[in-house]
């Protein structure tokens, strides 16, 4: 049965009760309402005319007149209100002997025998009075007997009701409520064990289909979980590149074989531990931990000799959360020592032709004494293109070997106290005759009373040098140039600016890159490196180097150094 039909049955019944003990309360009200009336309208009346007929009797014989009027009216009532039995004969006699009454004809006897006629009448009506009060007692009684019965069974199925039907309905949801927090849990064995054939039953059936499912699921979904862990982990082992795997709280999740290594850390030691706790007791983790710096390569002593690795954190984001992370290291120790040898190629190779083409410059110089001998116009002409390869090989030596020093790290930078100006000074002096040439005039702006640097000078002259002379090359004849120099808190900043065609946004990011040229830009003996020799130099003393520039209007480079 459905709970439904349960629910309007039981109050259905409660309901008919209810109007059980309603209709039977007005039945016998209504009986009893009759009863006293009967009692107090037909036989009281009866008794009150009985008493003024007796009344009227007596003062006959003062008043008969009157007497008689009164007996009359009296008698002509209880005519009328003839209600128990015998008492119809009665009254007929009465008025009979009324009849004789009037003639004056009666005797003392004969009124005797007419008082008990009234005496009778009363008889009559108080016993009916009697009996009707005890017909009404028995009425009460039995309405007080058979409400108090149906009260009692009513009760008895109420308090029942009251009992056991919310622990019906209650009990079976504390059981399912129980059985979907052990779900919850996991525990997908939970069973619900309803036997009734309402909505619980049907409830029962469906959850314990939903718990064989999610069980099934759950068990061929662990296997595949298992099986797809076991292949990453096997993976993940097999790669020669040290990986290391977090998890949002910085636990660690999974660990290769290749970083065991070059930690020095068991895998029991590391698995399932906070990895900053791990990290006290390990320098090396401590810094693969620190995700501030993952530029520089990291020498590490991995493979009985320095090797050096590049540090990459991919974090893993799902639904845009981040729920881990993984470090993954890359040997690059190959290439770093063909990075070395390729330095130190160049660094042996410019050094090497330094001094052969100082020597061939020293040669052109003679032939140019007409001591040593007069030569013709076109021989000074050759000359002078010798001379100007020349200068042009000895100037690409120059940055070979300043480059060679840099990524080699033995650059030597001798800092002193210097002023501003007297970078700007040292350039000018040296870019004068260039700008002189091409018509440029160079408009310089420096600040009043900056404060000295402690700089390499002769470094950042270089630098200034290389802007000054790139800003001269791609400018227009009889154009101009700016140099300003002014403070900018506790930065000194130099800027050298261009009213030339200036950068392709497209090239910005690639102008301070090694080698690299502007496509179709202005032809130039060139060879790509002042920029990043430059760079290198700025940043070697702290310092910072940028561009800005507007495609079509010019282009302005700026550095700036520490105070």
């Amino acid at each position: 049965m459905r709970i439904k039909t349960k629910l309007s049955l039981g109050l259905g019944f409660l309901f008919s009760v209810l109007l059980l003990l309603a209709v039977l309360g007005i039945f016998y009200i209504h009986r009893l309402s009759n009863d006293s009336k009967s009692i107090t309208k037909d036989n009281y009346e009866s008794l009150v005319y009985s008493k003024n007929m007796m009344s009227a009797l007596d003062e006959l014989d003062i008043d008969q007149k009157s007497s008689l009027l009164k007996f009359e009216t009296n008698l002509k009532a209880q005519e009328n209100n003839i209600t128990e039995e015998g008492e119809e004969e009665i009254t007929i006699e009465l008025r009979n002997e009324f009849k004789n009454l009037k003639l004056d004809s009666l005797t003392n006897s004969e009124k005797n025998l007419v008082r008990q006629k009234l005496y009778a009448i009363t008889e009559i009506n108080l016993q009916s009075i009697v009996r009707k009060n005890k017909e009404a007692s028995e009425s009460a009684s039995d309405a007080v007997l058979y409400m108090s019965l149906i009260a009692a069974v009513t009760i008895l199925i109420t308090f029942s009701f009251i009992v056991n039907f919310p622990g019906y309905i209650a009990n079976p949801i504390k059981e399912l409520t129980d059985s979907i927090k052990e779900i919850s849990r996991k525990n997908y064995s939970q069973r619900l064990h309803f036997k009734s054939n309402d909505e619980f039953g049907e409830l029962a059936i469906a959850f314990n289909k939903m718990a064989k499912k999610l069980d099934e699921y759950d068990n061929s979904n662990l296997a595949q979980i298992i099986f797809q862990k076991k292949r990453i982990e096997t993976i993940i082992n097999t790669m020669h590149d040290p990986i290391i795997g977090l998890d949002e709280n910085n636990f660690v999740l999974f660990v290769n074989q290749e970083a065991i290594g070059i930690l020095g850390i068991s895998e029991v030691d590391m698995l399932g531990k906070y990895a900053p706790d791990v990290a006290l007791h390990n320098d090396l983790l401590r810094v693969l931990l620190n995700e501030t710096d993952v530029s520089k390569p990291l020498k590490i002593f991995s493979e009985n000799k320095e090797s050096y690795f590049t540090k990459e954190i991919l974090q893993i984001i799902s639904d845009s959360n981040i729920i881990g992370k993984v470090i993954v290291l890359k040997n690059v120790t190959k290439f770093k020592e063909l990075d070395a040898a390729k330095t130190n190629f160049i660094a042996t190779i410019s050094h090497e032709l330094k001094t052969p083409i100082a020597s061939i410059k020293m040669g052109l110089k003679l032939l140019k004494d007409d001591r040593v001998g007069v030569v013709n116009e076109e021989q000074k002409k050759l000359i002078e293109n010798i001379s100007e390869d020349t200068s042009r090989l000895l100037k690409i030596t120059g940055e070979l070997l300043d480059l060679s020093q840099v990524e080699s790290g033995t650059i030597q930078l001798h800092y002193n106290p210097t002023a501003p100006q007297e970078v700007v000074d040292y350039a000018i002096q040296s870019m004068k005759f260039q700008a002189e040439q091409k018509g440029v005039n160079i408009d310089i702006k420096i600040q009043e009373e900056l404060p000295y640097l402690n700089i390499d000078i002769e470094k950042t002259a270089w630098v200034m040098v290389n802007l000054i002379s790139n800003a001269i090359r791609y400018s227009a004849e009889n154009s101009k140039i700016e140099i300003d120099i002014k403070k900018d808190k506790e930065h000194i900043i130099f800027s050298v600016k261009d009213f030339g065609k200036g950068i392709d946004p497209k090239y910005i990011d690639k102008i301070f890159d090694k080698f690299f040229r502007i496509p179709n830009g202005v032809p130039s003996s060139g060879t790509g490196l002042g920029l990043a020799i430059s760079k290198d130099f700025i940043e070697s003393q702290q310092g910072i180097i940028w561009v800005e520039s507007e495609f079509g209007k010019g282009s302005e480079f700026k550095f700036s150094l520490p105070i």
